[in-house]
């Protein structure tokens, strides 16, 4: 079920709430909020991919509704409340933004369960969950990297937030360790979802003489933009082979299905509890898919490696030693960060000659 957010007041306000345990026979209310249209084909076309796998999973047992293009700030914090108040009895806020309007409404809807992505705040109602997009990152890196000719890795990046900035250093980690020569640049365009600003960045990085794309925003502009230079570029989210054939070397996507499924078991059963759960490799949630054929057999086979040992737990990117660009140590020798630090990256790893912004 869709629902455009500006019909939300009067489509919403006036249903009445129930709980699982009122009306047993009634389905479970479940709603998603997105920062995109689910047709961006990347972030927020996967999520509500996984809201369909999730309402084919339970059948009539569950009723989902979604609210796409919602923008971060009081808008969302508006479309949060009115889906608790029309009865939603768990409520997924999609993008790292949603944070503070998704804390806001569970103080106010103690009854209802909420599980924010990509954010680091919690309550008694209130999960977190997001990717190991690192991981991701290190293996388009690492292709990255045995595939340029330039030297040159292009990044569009969308807010200085950890995970972007996480997610900079991994891609450059990955490429560095087959390349001592890499050197990596950098586009902020302050949006997750603007094909026309994404192209556009795309194209300034070319310029800048970089000849593979990386991109942590959701359209597949970039890829289309680097078709039509003659460069390669690496798929966001979702599978984009199909809109530039030619560049793309592979996508790592997001499978988000299992992890909805199983918060809505958890719901069901009344044993769910607050947790700040991180899906990778290894659970399968992170995907690397369609290789493309026609990149060398020496990548194909370094990007399979690669995805097999950090998938194993016999690698990761973010163990010590590690200095910053600043000289500064940032993790100790031995060490490998856990999931609270890495969700609280902000610097720039040694050799990567940029400034994040403020």
């Amino acid at each position: 079920m869709k629902l455009n957010k500006w019909m939300m007041t009067a489509a919403l306000t006036a249903a009445a709430t129930f709980s699982a345990s009122t009306l047993a026979e009634d389905p479970l209310k479940v709603g998603f909020v997105y920062v995109g249209p689910v047709g961006d084909h990347g972030w927020s076309y996967e999520h509500d991919q996984g809201r369909q796998e999730m309402q084919q999973y339970f059948g009539d047992k569950v009723k989902t509704t979604y609210v796409e293009n919602v923008s971060e700030g009081a808008d969302a914090e508006r479309i949060i409340t009115q889906l608790a108040k029309s009865g939603h009895e768990v409520i997924f806020t999609t993008s790292f933004g949603f944070m503070n309007p998704t804390i806001k409404a569970a103080k106010r809807f103690p009854n209802v369960t909420f599980e924010h992505a990509t954010g680091y705040k919690q309550a008694k109602n209130v999960s977190t969950y997001g990717l190991r997009t690192y991981e991701g990152r290190y293996v388009s890196g690492v292709a990255a990297g045995m595939a340029t000719k330039t030297n040159t890795i292009g990044y569009i990046a969308s807010f200085p937030i950890p995970e972007v900035i996480r997610d900079i250093n991994s891609v450059y980690l990955g490429a560095k360790s087959v390349n001592p020569d890499i050197k990596i640049k950098i586009v902020w365009v302050n949006t997750w979802y603007d094909p026309g600003k994404e192209s556009d960045a795309a194209n300034a990085l070319i310029d800048q003489g970089a000849d593979i794309i990386v991109q942590h925003t959701d359209s597949p502009a970039p890829l289309i933009a680097a078709e039509k230079r003659g460069v390669m570029g690496i798929g966001q989210a979702s599978d984009m082979s199909h809109f530039a054939p030619k560049a793309h070397m592979f996508s790592v996507r997001d499978v988000w299905a299992p992890h909805y499924i199983e918060t809505v078991k958890e719901v069901m059963n009344d044993s769910w509890k607050p947790t700040d759960f991180w899906g990778g490799f290894q659970e399968d949630i992170l995907q690397i898919v369609s290789i493309n054929p026609d990149l060398p057999k020496d990548i194909q086979a370094a990007i399979k490696t690669t995805h097999a040992k950090i998938k194993a737990g016999a690698f990761h990117p973010f163990t010590g030693p590690m200095v910053d660009n600043t000289g500064k140590e940032v993790i100790a020798a031995g060490y490998t960060l856990n999931d609270k630090e890495l969700a609280a990256v902000n610097w720039y790893v040694e050799g990567i000659d940029a400034t994040i912004p403020k």
